[in-house]
């Protein structure tokens, strides 16, 4: 699970999937509805997760850890 608060993942925050699917790469929020958010990832495209099951960390621009 994250800990993350939902209401912080905004259109435009960039993250990483820290729980399972690293290969992804970096994403950016699309849109956040209640615990489904909508991100865009560089290598896989854009992919709507559950945000109660899947453990996200915010990151910054440069796209650093």
């Amino acid at each position: 699970m994250s800990n993350i608060y939902v209401g912080d993942l905004s259109p435009g925050t960039f993250v990483i999937n820290v729980s399972k699917e690293k290969e992804w790469g970096i994403g950016q929020v699309q849109s956040s509805i209640d615990d489904k958010i909508t991100i865009n990832f560089e290598n896989v495209g854009k992919k709507t997760i559950n945000a109660k099951e899947v453990e996200l960390k915010i990151i910054d621009i440069n796209g650093t850890y």
